[in-house]
């Protein structure tokens, strides 16, 4: 159909050969025409290629309303938004003033579109485009009310004289004023009872009643949830006549592996690394970053139930780049590099977002907890980085009474010099990075003598942003 004269009433509709699909139909039907023509199916979405999105693309070929169950920060709601675009671009729709749905021209739902179509000439029946960014409603669980998903009594509309049966009585609530679409409801273990059954007839029969009064309405849209699988699985959340109702259960994760954290963390954390005071991030270090959301995810001290999301990752890292930039600002250095002694800003950023584990870290404070959880990281990272040859020899030249400074506002230039006893073995003990530029090496620098702490090789103390590294 060419677009740029899409028809305007329903006769031009009738010739042009449109043709009526349910929602599901239209989502399969574009789905494997842009799996055929090898189409990204869900771009932004990285670590899924093999576990979730084939699950996914089945449920949408057998047309199944969908769950998707997964802890914090797994991607849900994107996912649940990225389906839209498996919708026609565009469909016609009754252009009926005062009329609470967008009706299908050839299947209206309501008295309103049966009546337009009874009494009007299809020549003089307006039709409208409802694009599919329009065709996605999402509702947060919490505090939702039966009236406010489902309908209700408008007591308006009976004062005015109307019966209460009458159909021109009710407000319609989200799911039959997105007729036609997809509706999402996020976290829905917390929806009231009352609702839950109210969904029933809407997931089995298609249809909804309001009130109890005897008006159907055959609701066409997919219905689409999230949850967490701690409320999720727990007896009396959600009821289990609606569990047996959604069609496909999608179970997320976090990333299985920390490269695919990284990239996902770079994605989105949407961070310009150049301008007039670029940043140059070592590999290391976002390792580093994304080794702490993995360290925290198995931390005995953290609530494995709230889970750990990307969003710390993501947070840590902004943090990170910024107190690097800071430091080029003020130094002049072109470019700054992150350092392990800018992790010393992560508190602000991390503490937020981990929910300690209350039986097992009742004697540790949140700082304490995120410091161990630092400090593991920088461990895992490093020994994958060093051989232990080497590091022995670094640690006698502290057992002889010397002291290195490090900070955030610290000089690169500055380490060159203060490491002047260490040079030697370091080149032997470790080759992270070649670059003879000076903010590099202090980055590098400053990760061995971190390492060196986090294998208990050397003592460290912290005060006021610098950090004393020693025996």
């Amino acid at each position: 159909m060419n677009t740029t004269a899409k028809p305007t009433t329903l006769a031009e509709l009738r010739r042009s050969g449109w043709k009526s699909k349910t929602v599901k139909q239209e989502i399969h039907d574009n789905f494997l025409r842009m799996l055929a023509a090898g189409d990204e199916l869900f771009p932004g979405i990285v670590g899924y290629d093999d576990t979730v999105i084939p699950e996914i693309n089945l449920a949408l070929m057998a047309g199944h309303d969908l769950l998707f169950l997964g802890e914090k920060g797994q991607a849900k709601s994107r996912l649940m938004r990225l389906l839209v675009r498996f919708l026609d671009e565009e469909v016609p729709y009754l252009d009926l003033p005062g009329c609470p749905v967008h009706e299908d021209p050839f299947r209206p739902i309501t008295s309103m579109g049966r009546k337009l179509l009874a009494e009007t000439p299809e020549h003089r029946v307006p039709i409208a485009w409802w694009p599919r960014t329009d065709r996605y409603a999402e509702r947060l669980a919490p505090g939702t009310k039966f009236a406010d998903i489902i309908g209700e009594i408008d007591p308006a509309k009976l004062a005015g004289g109307l019966s209460l049966s009458a159909e021109e009585a009710l407000h319609f609530g989200l799911i039959p004023r997105m007729h036609r679409g997809i509706f999402a409801v996020n976290e829905l273990p917390e929806l009231d009872e009352l609702v839950q059954v109210g969904l029933f007839n809407i997931l089995e029969e298609r249809d909804v009643q309001i009130r109890g009064y005897p008006i159907r309405f055959d609701i066409d849209l997919l219905l689409v949830f999230s949850a967490n699988p701690a409320t999720y699985n727990r007896s009396g959340k959600v009821i289990p006549q609606l569990k047996d109702r959604i069609g496909s259960v999608i179970h997320t994760h976090y990333p299985r592996e920390r490269s695919v954290g990284i990239e996902i963390t770079r994605r989105e954390a949407g961070v310009d690394l150049g301008g007039e005071y670029p940043v140059v991030v070592p590999y290391f270090m976002s390792e580093i970053i994304e080794q702490i959301s993995v360290v925290a995810r198995r931390s005995k001290y953290v609530d494995h139930q709230s889970g750990v999301s990307a969003r710390l990752s993501i947070a840590n890292y902004r943090v990170m780049v910024a107190s690097a930039r800071q430091r080029g600002v003020l130094l002049g250095e072109r470019p700054a590099v992150p350092r392990i002694s800018d992790l010393g800003h992560l508190y602000a950023s991390s503490l937020g977002k981990l929910e300690l584990d209350l039986m097992s870290s009742h004697q540790m404070t949140e700082r304490q907890v995120l410091d161990a959880i630092i400090a593991e990281a920088i461990r895992d990272v490093f020994n994958e980085y060093v051989e232990r040859e080497g590091l022995d020899a670094i640690a006698d030249v502290f057992a002889k009474g010397v002291k290195i400074e490090v900070g955030d506002l610290l000089p690169s230039q500055a380490y060159a010099e203060r490491l002047r006893r260490v040079p030697p073995l370091w080149d032997k003990a470790f080759e992270v990075n070649a670059s003879g530029d000076p903010a590099v090496r202090a980055s590098c620098i400053e990760f061995v003598l971190a390492g060196l702490w986090a294998n208990e090789m050397v003592s460290r103390a912290e005060k006021h942003g610098k950090i004393v590294y020693e025996t």
